[in-house]
C-alpha cells in the first residue's frame, strides 16, 4: 500500500507544511493573551498577568453588542448562503437549453474571484445615496434616498446581500453536482404516478440534496463567529460601528491601532474556542440527526 501511495502523501507534503508554518507555529503567540505584552520584550518577557485581558473582555461595555452583531450577521449570512443556491441550482436543472444553462452558470460564479477590495469599491458607487443607480432607481418610485453603507438599520442587510451576490455561484455549482447524483428513472417514476414538477422537486429533488446540504450546513455552522472581516472592514465607517462592529474588526483595532496586543489575543482566543466547539458540536448533529459522516 505504501510504495502505490508514497506519491500521494509526496504531493500533500507542501500542503501540510504550509499549514504549520502558517496555521500552528503561530499559536504560539495565544501567549500573549496572558500577558502584558511590551513588543521590545518580546513573548518570554512580557510581564504574565494571568486572566486579566480575559477579565477586560467581560467588563468591555460594547462586548455584548460586538458578539450579537458577529452572531447575527453570520447566521443571515449562512441560512442566505444556503437557500439562494439551492433554489437557483433547481431552477437551472430545469432549464432544458444546455447553453443557457451554461452561460448563466458562468456568469453568476464570476463574482466569487473578485475581492472584497475591489467590490467595496463597486458597492459604494452603486449604493451611493446622492449618485448610486440603486438609489436612482429607487427615486422613480418616489422613494427618498436610502445611506445603506451609513444606516445601522440597513448596513447588515447590505452586508447579507452583498455576500450572497458574491458567493452564491459558487454554492449553485455545488448543489448542482449533487442533482447529477439524483438517479433520474425516480422522475419517470414519480411523472408515470402523476407528480408534477412541484411534487418531483420537493419528494426527489430536495431529499436527494440532503447530504450535501447537510455537509455544507456543518461546515459552516463553525463560521457562526465568521461574519466577514475582509467585506465588513473595506465597507464600515464609525457611523455604523453600532451595529458592523464584530469581533473580528474589534480585534483588528484593539490590536493594531491602538496595540492592546494581550488583550486582542484574548478575543481571538476566545473566539477560536467557541468556534472548534461549534464544530465539533455540528459534526455531531449532523450524524445523529442525518446519520452523515464527513469522515
Amino acid at each position: 500500500m505504501w510504495r502505490r501511495e508514497w506519491p500521494l502523501h509526496l504531493m500533500l507534503l507542501p500542503g501540510i507544511v504550509l499549514v504549520v508554518m502558517f496555521s500552528y507555529v503561530p499559536m504560539a503567540g495565544l501567549i500573549m493573551a496572558f500577558q502584558k505584552y511590551i513588543p521590545n520584550r518580546g513573548l518570554f518577557g512580557s510581564p504574565f498577568i494571568g486572566m486579566k485581558n480575559f477579565q477586560l473582555l467581560i467588563d468591555y461595555p460594547d462586548i455584548g453588542r460586538i458578539f450579537f452583531n458577529t452572531v447575527y450577521i453570520a447566521v443571515m449570512k449562512i441560512l442566505a448562503g444556503l437557500i439562494v443556491p439551492i433554489t437557483v441550482a433547481i431552477l437551472l436543472n430545469e432549464l432544458r437549453r444546455e447553453w443557457v444553462k451554461r452561460t448563466f452558470q458562468t456568469l453568476v460564479y464570476l463574482p466569487h474571484f473578485l475581492s472584497w477590495v475591489l467590490l467595496s469599491g463597486i458597492l459604494v458607487d452603486v449604493l451611493s445615496p446622492s449618485s448610486g443607480i440603486l438609489n436612482q432607481f429607487l427615486g422613480l418610485f418616489g422613494i427618498q434616498p436610502i445611506f445603506f453603507l451609513g444606516s445601522n438599520a440597513w448596513f447588515p442587510y447590505a452586508m447579507v446581500l452583498s455576500d450572497v451576490w458574491k458567493e452564491f455561484g459558487f454554492g449553485t455549482i455545488v448543489y448542482l453536482a449533487a442533482l447529477t447524483n439524483i438517479n433520474p428513472s425516480l422522475y419517470e417514476a414519480a411523472e408515470i404516478d402523476g407528480a408534477g414538477r412541484w411534487k418531483q422537486t420537493f419528494h426527489i429533488t430536495l431529499p436527494g440534496m440532503m447530504p450535501i446540504v447537510i455537509l455544507m450546513l456543518t461546515l459552516n455552522i463553525g463560521n457562526v463567529l465568521n461574519a466577514g472581516f475582509e467585506q465588513i472592514f473595506n465597507l464600515y465607517s464609525p457611523p455604523v460601528y453600532e451595529s458592523a462592529d464584530i469581533i473580528d474588526t474589534f480585534v483588528y483595532r484593539m490590536g493594531v491601532q491602538q496595540a492592546q496586543f494581550g488583550f486582542a489575543t484574548a478575543v481571538g482566543l476566545l473566539k477560536s474556542v467557541v468556534s472548534f466547539i461549534l464544530i465539533a458540536i455540528s459534526y455531531v448533529l449532523a450524524y445523529r440527526v442525518a446519520n452523515y459522516r464527513i469522515f
